[in-house]
């Protein structure tokens, strides 16, 4: 059942993902359209958690206000109902059916009826699981220990609401506490008190998930549609345990049977939370906001020398500049760090961290590049048209540094922590000494940008052939590994041979960004490495 349910979520995001994304922010433009899109997205997703983690990361990305989306959550909490009332009628001869056409979509199809196969297949899947469930309940029933256990519990409320809650945030669905509670209370294994206590744990714990698990717990703006969403479930709790022994006597006449009973007052209790917040949702989100707000957190990508005063004097506003595109070989000169680490002990959260820091050096690059091309060209005297270009140059070729470390080289350690597999010892120590050689470059670089030295910019133009021997050595010796046969070499082949070449491109960079715009002004460059025709040997 658990999987089913996971298979009927995730090939519905695969099947209709950006579609349902486009539909929740269409619809959260009115309380009234967002309740129902709410509802009609979870019963696609057969999950208010999927909803709910879905809308939580609009939420705190800005893309759906917060009003709107506790909105939409009432509509996903009526929404899951519907799939339990759905799947409470006697529909397991269609599971066969289901599970054939998937697999028939799912082998021959591709993208999107692929995708949706597997939401067949999950369908019948939860199907065949329900009504295996209630044979396997038949030597319960028959047994009077089960008997007085469950009445024991039924008999202390708090407790029927804790395990079901408990057992819903393990599932991540309140639809299978529910089906189980119906089918207990049908079978007549436990009263229907009990099944109410399960009914009302079920709308607990589905509001814990999203709370718990969602993107950016630590971002408070993350944390107001999930925590909103629990509040209400909450003060619902807290007004059903009150009148509990009313609705306990009136619960009976919701259905024909026990069963029906407990599925219509599961939705008649989310459709009430849903009649009495829903007028109240943009108050509601307005103390949420209050209560969690977003703290004035610098922005490390935010520039703190460009001084738009200074432009007019261009000697003080390079400065100012150069100043900034410092901050950037502090950022790369982090990220070869982080990489180093990464390399070789893969860590995903590290990745992130690494992540983060290339969308700094792009902050910081387009900021110094706006800034400098705002000085009035009229006012630049040669030497500073001189040291503008060399500014620029600097911050350009850092930054497509850190592109191949974010887009290259974390892929490399991705693809190696995906595959479950390491360099060989030889392999790892190469790459790590070319990582350690290109911090120190990195250091060179950033200090001759400063002092303008044209020997310093000499010996760091040099470097760069220094270099391309040692990666071409490493590649050799990489070879030599692989004639021998070595099992770790063979395996991360490839992944040896990416990271070799893109640490030299990052070393290319380096010298191309503070050497060779300052052997170029002195005349101290050439105009290409080739030899003359008819010369070369």
């Amino acid at each position: 059942m658990l999987w089913g349910v996971h298979m009927v979520e995730t090939g519905v995001q695969r099947t209709f993902g950006p579609k349902l994304r486009a539909f929740l922010a269409r619809a959260t433009r009115h309380r009234l359209t967002a309740f129902g899109a709410g509802a009609t997205v979870t019963i696609a997703l057969q999950s208010s958690t999927a909803t709910a983690l879905m809308l939580t990361a609009f939420a705190a990305g800005g893309l759906v206000e917060l009003g709107p989306a506790l909105a939409v959550m009432l509509g996903a909490n009526v929404g899951t109902t519907l799939v339990v009332q759905a799947l409470s009628f006697d529909v397991v001869a269609l599971a066969p059916l289901l599970v054939l056409a998937g697999v028939f979509l799912f082998r021959r199809a591709e993208d999107a009826p692929r995708d949706f196969g597997r939401v067949l297949i999950g369908l019948g899947l939860v199907l065949t699981a329900l009504h295996q469930f209630l044979a396997l309940l038949e030597p319960v029933v028959a047994d009077p220990r089960a008997h007085a256990l469950l009445a024991q519990i039924g008999d202390y409320t708090p407790a029927a609401v804790l395990l079901a809650a408990l057992l819903t945030w393990a599932a991540h669905s309140s639809v299978v506490t529910v089906l189980l509670a119906m089918s207990l209370v049908a079978k007549g294994v436990a009263p229907l008190e009990m099944g109410i206590g399960m009914v009302l744990g079920a709308n607990l714990g589905s509001a814990l998930n999203p709370l718990l698990e969602g993107a950016g717990r630590r971002d408070p703006a993350a944390r107001r549609l999930p925590l909103g969403n629990l509040v209400t479930r909450l003060i619902g709790l807290a007004v059903a345990g009150a009148a509990f022994s009313e609705i306990a006597a009136y619960a009976p006449r919701l259905g024909p049977t026990p069963a029906r009973a407990l599925a219509d007052f599961h939705t008649l209790f989310n459709l009430t939370i849903a009649v009495v917040f829903l007028p109240f949702v943009r108050p509601f989100a307005r103390a949420l906001v209050r209560f969690l707000p977003t703290p004035e957190v610098p922005d490390p990508g935010a520039p703190l020398h460009l001084d738009p005063q200074a432009r007019e004097t261009p000697a003080v506003a390079l400065g100012l500049a150069a100043r900034e595109a410092l901050r950037m070989s502090d950022v790369v000169a982090e990220m070869l760090t982080g990489l180093r680490q990464i390399l070789t002990a893969s860590s995903r959260a590290q990745m992130e961290a690494v992540r983060r820091l290339d969308d700094v050096l792009d902050k910081l690059n387009a900021a110094i590049k706006a800034y400098l091309l705002s000085i009035p060209p009229e006012t630049l005297a040669p030497k500073d048209s001189e040291r503008l270009a060399q500014v620029l140059a600097f911050a350009t070729n850092l930054e497509h540094a850190g592109d191949l470390v974010d887009r290259n080289l974390l892929s490399v350690a991705a693809r190696k922590l995906k595959r479950g597999v390491n360099f060989s010892a030889e392999g790892e120590a190469e790459i790590i000494a070319l990582v350690d050689r290109l911090s120190a470059n990195l250091r060179t670089a950033a200090a001759l940008f400063v002092s303008g030295d044209v020997g310093a910019a000499r010996l760091l133009a040099a470097e760069k052939e220094t270099f391309r021997a040692i990666e071409s050595e490493a590649v050799t010796a990489h070879f030599r590994r692989l004639q021998s046969g070595q099992s770790d070499t063979v395996e991360t082949s490839s992944l040896h041979l990416d990271a070799l070449r893109d640490l030299k491109r990052i070393n290319s960079h380096l010298v191309e960004g503070a050497a060779y715009p300052l052997l170029e002004a002195s005349g101290a460059l050439r105009a290409t490495r080739l030899r003359p025709a008819g010369k070369a040997g």
